[in-house]
């Protein structure tokens, strides 16, 4: 699409950022609805999002990185909430996760669907996950809980979403963790 008088907004760049990611965003999880991510193309994508390809690779790498900034911003709201606490339990943890994706089950059962789940995994490595330099307790320590939370939540969906919250959240309580 080529820019002209008519369609350039004459919001901040970050504005127009903003406007072109949530954009691209919306567009890509309507068309993971009816194909899969490797069917879709760059020019099919910016075309339904109404933005030239140029404003597609100014703000992402790949398709890929648009469900991943999706799911840095819902991870985001979870992970606030939960560093905001003192010290919980990691029980509190699983429960607000779970809760989290019971939140946004749409969202989660299309990456499910369309077998984009490993996204996550990249998401809650970044988040929790280890660092090399970090000290070698913490950063095993680390590598421990984000890699089981994936693990929970990977057989979670693999069982079809059946327990609640609670019900996970109890599980992980009786597993003596």
């Amino acid at each position: 699409m080529r820019q002209s008088a008519k369609n350039v907004s004459p919001m901040s760049n970050e504005g127009r950022n903003a406007y072109v990611i949530g954009h691209l965003t919306d567009a890509l999880i309507k068309l993971l609805r009816d194909k899969p991510l490797e069917a879709i193309s760059i020019s099919e994508l910016c075309e339904l999002a109404g933005i030239g390809r140029a404003s597609f690779y100014r703000n992402f790498k790949s398709k890929e990185d648009i469900l991943k900034a999706c799911i840095r911003q819902l991870f985001s709201q979870w992970f606030n909430t939960y560093i905001a606490m003192e010290h919980p339990p990691l029980s509190t943890l699983i429960q607000l996760l779970f809760s989290h994706f019971e939140k946004h089950m749409d969202f989660y059962r299309l990456l499910y669907e369309r077998k984009q789940l490993d996204l996550l995994k990249d998401i809650f490595i970044e988040l929790l996950g280890p660092a090399p330099e970090l000290p070698k307790a913490e950063a095993y320590a680390k590598a421990f809980v984000s890699y089981a939370l994936y693990g929970w939540v990977e057989v979670w969906f693999l069982r079809g979403m059946k327990e609640s919250a609670e019900e996970m959240q109890e599980l992980f309580q009786s597993q003596g963790l």
